[in-house]
């Protein structure tokens, strides 16, 4: 997109297993978002984060590729729940200005709400339940003093117990828990007065109206990057939702 514009991206989880996503991100930097106003990630930019001090080369590669874009590009960042406990440490190396779980921000005239969105999924009560523990301060502090070995062997239990939950639904059930609640969309929205919703989590990239209040709103879900590059890209005239498929990212 030419001319002044604003990108938003989200559940990129990047790791060292998908050398493609990297590549894919790290082009996307160069090419498009050199070009925009500003950058916004929202949240699960990593598979997973288990402390600032971790000494895995990806973090540090993505911390220049970063820092360098935000020389020219300013870059923000909003925590998910694969990356919750990413502290100031890391984001001063990457350049990323850090943002609350809700932020309400001008678009070119245009009062949007942007979040993660895993707050929207009320229906999954064992996850919130879990969210609700994790976003204690006091818990996250303690946490991160324990030694880096540790983490890292919390981080695999997790991911372990994450996939054993998603087996226990029937795909059409589980589709359902782990998307938004319907109710939850316009009260979120009413709340913070705004009628522009953009936010990542569910992994199923769309445009959905939404009534708040009787007036006519927009929910703008992003894409996950497992198979392609997603992104919205938003200018006075225009909000789009953009993909390119990761093949398409790969060096000729």
């Amino acid at each position: 997109m030419s001319g002044q514009h604003t990108l938003f991206i989200a559940d990129l989880h990047l790791s060292a297993d998908r050398p493609d996503i990297t590549t894919a991100f790290l082009r996307f930097l160069q090419e498009h978002a050199s070009k925009a106003e500003a950058l916004y990630i929202l949240g699960d930019l990593f598979e997973v984060w288990i402390g600032d001090d971790n000494p895995e080369p990806l973090l540090t590669t993505v911390a220049d590729a970063l820092a360098e874009l935000s020389k020219l590009t300013p870059v923000f960042f909003i925590h998910g729940n694969r990356d919750f406990i990413l502290r100031q440490g890391y984001a001063n190396r990457a350049g990323m200005q850090l943002l609350p779980q809700q932020q309400v921000i001008n678009l070119y005239g245009t009062p949007t709400l942007i979040m993660h969105g895993d707050s929207l999924c009320t229906m999954d009560i064992a996850y919130q339940k879990f969210r609700k523990w994790w976003n204690q301060p006091w818990w996250q502090w303690l946490l991160l003093k324990t030694p880096l070995k540790f983490r890292q062997g919390i981080a695999a239990k997790a991911r372990r117990k994450s996939a054993a939950n998603k087996a226990r639904y029937a795909e059409q059930q589980q589709q359902q828990i782990m998307d938004v609640t319907p109710e939850e969309v316009p009260k979120v929205m009413a709340e913070h007065g705004v009628t522009k919703l953009i936010h990542g989590h569910t992994h199923r990239p769309a445009v959905h109206q939404v009534d708040v209040n009787g007036q006519p709103g927009e929910r703008y879900v992003l894409g996950d990057w497992y198979s392609q590059s997603s992104y919205l890209t938003v200018s006075a005239d225009e909000w789009q939702l953009v993909f390119t498929p990761l093949t398409d990212h790969q060096p000729q």
